[in-house]
């Protein structure tokens, strides 16, 4: 088994493998850095306008609150909300594609048409629609993407549950006896877990931009929440005087967005190669 990993993941590209190991440990930091550091991120803690040091190696912003501080929080909570968004959307998603692909015929169309109905809805509009019904809330704008993004994991889930259930293992286990349920969870499910995985891997990088848009939009938690999409937003006033302030948290959600498509390059080479 270990000379197939290694072998696997000499299939991968020294770039990937790099990015993944740039996102594992902006992971890492985001969960233990507010923990380790303890400091409140929209308390102030120095004079504002603190160009970066050895206090404050991000410096301060405008009302004198810690940057690296409120940048680690905002890494946490673009980090949560793909997890939220990304995990209903395989759980709800999942089961309509399931459903949708082992009994076909008619209850396949009918919620192949459902599903069809949510990938017209613009996922941005519909979070600006949905944040001036409800006010600005991070929960809501987690809810209206949330909204947008099952249907992708239906057809996926659909499209394998329909290839799986014709192929000759599966037709054994049914010959053999083997219950519709067990038959589902123990034959067809775990084969529709790997693209759903490198699929799930791939969007990271796509909700990591979505969300920091709509949150530079004002889409997100109201202020003084960290958030990196709104610091943007606030700190582009003191671009040419204290660059520091806008370019910071706009870097963070760079080197996010690009770490995390690259390990989902890296989790697509390892599947290709595993298939």
């Amino acid at each position: 088994m270990s000379v197939d990993l290694a072998g696997r993941l000499r299939a991968v590209s020294g770039l990937d493998l790099a990015g993944a190991a740039v996102f594992l440990l902006l992971v890492l930091v985001a969960l233990v850095g507010p923990v380790l550091l303890r400091t409140d991120p929209t308390t102030a803690v120095a004079d504002p306008f603190a160009a970066p040091s050895a206090h404050h190696l991000f410096g301060t912003d405008d009302l004198g609150r810690d940057i690296l501080v409120r940048v680690l929080h905002g890494l946490r909570a673009s980090l949560g909300s793909c997890v939220v968004v990304i995990g209903s959307g395989v759980l709800a998603g999942g089961a309509v594609g399931l459903v949708a692909g082992l009994r076909g015929g008619v209850v396949d169309a009918a919620l192949m048409r459902f599903t069809d109905v949510f990938l017209a809805l613009p996922g941005p509009v519909l979070a600006i629609a949905v944040v001036a019904a409800l006010g600005p809330s991070l929960t809501h704008t987690l809810l209206a993407v949330a909204v947008v993004w099952w249907p992708w994991y239906a057809r996926l889930v659909r499209g394998e549950a329909r290839s799986l259930a014709h192929r000759p293992f599966v037709d054994s286990a049914r010959l053999c006896g083997v219950g519709r349920s067990r038959l589902v969870l123990r034959h067809i499910l775990p084969g529709t877990l790997r693209p759903v995985v490198v699929t799930a891997s791939l969007d990271v990088q796509n909700l990591v931009l979505t969300l920091a848009g709509l949150s530079f939009l004002g889409l997100g938690a109201p202020p003084p929440a960290p958030e990196l999409g709104s610091m943007v937003a606030k700190g582009q006033d003191y671009f040419f005087g204290h660059p520091w302030i806008p370019l910071i948290p706009a870097a963070a959600v760079f080197v996010l967005a690009v770490a995390a498509n690259l390990t989902g390059d890296a989790i697509r080479s390892l599947d290709t190669r595993r298939g």
